[in-house]
């Protein structure tokens, strides 16, 4: 069982502007340099050190040395999950004048883009709401969804992983994520990752250089409409 303290020393980490900006980075599904998330986060290189020993601490973050730099990246999907959700909690209050308000009204963010592993966003939640539409997905309890035997096929047929998703014993099969910018649940987990993996892989969706941004190429677009019935 959570704690009281435990709860109050996660959101107090989670809630620091500094921290909360560099976990927002590393939304995007990649790993970053300590440079790169003080820069984020506005803060000197030592400042950073200090902040992410604690999130390391605190198995937000993991972190893997190469070279002469240590990449750091989300320590699980449910740090994702969890930042998600604040997001979208966030987006309900009226918007700061701070400039770190600016995600919530970038149009190509709340179109299409990386939630940690998986495609959250319009076109995140146009796959979603097109499985449980045929009745390929199906919510399963408060947090997560069932993938039904003709979304199974469904899946096979488009190439995507299903079997290694299932085979992902140490994260959640397929998971609600509360989505910030539509305010409804996308697809996360474990097939979230493999459905995103399709569409790179197919070239129907291509992440941009920096940032959480992805694009949805012109056949990506083709692709929503004939497989998934979406318009966009």
């Amino acid at each position: 069982m959570v704690t009281v303290n435990a709860l109050s020393e996660i959101a107090a980490l989670m809630g620091d502007p500094a921290r909360a900006a560099m976990l927002s980075l590393l939304m995007d599904g990649r790993a970053h340099t300590a440079s790169e998330l003080a820069l984020a986060a506005g803060v000197t290189p030592q400042t950073a050190s200090g902040h992410l020993g604690r999130l390391l601490e605190a198995n937000l973050l993991a972190a893997r040395a190469q070279g002469r730099n240590r990449f750091y990246r989300l320590a699980s999907g449910d740090v994702a999950h969890a930042m998600e959700s604040l997001m979208a909690l966030a987006g309900t209050q009226a918007p700061p004048a701070s400039k770190h308000a600016a995600w919530r009204r970038d149009p190509d963010l709340r179109f299409c883009r990386s939630c940690y592993d998986h495609l959250a966003g319009q076109v995140g939640l146009a796959v979603t709401d097109s499985l449980t539409q045929h009745g390929h997905l199906e919510p399963e309890g408060q947090h997560d969804w069932q993938l039904t035997q003709s979304g199974e096929l469904f899946c096979q047929r488009l190439g995507i992983d299903v079997e290694g998703a299932k085979a992902a014993h140490s994260r959640h099969f397929a998971r609600q994520c509360l989505d910030w910018s539509e305010r409804r649940p996308h697809i996360s987990g474990a097939l979230g990752a493999a459905i995103a993996d399709t569409f790179f892989k197919r070239g129907w969706a291509q992440r941009m250089r920096r940032g959480r941004t992805v694009r949805l190429t012109d056949s990506g677009r083709r692709a929503l409409n004939s497989h998934f019935g979406a318009s966009l």
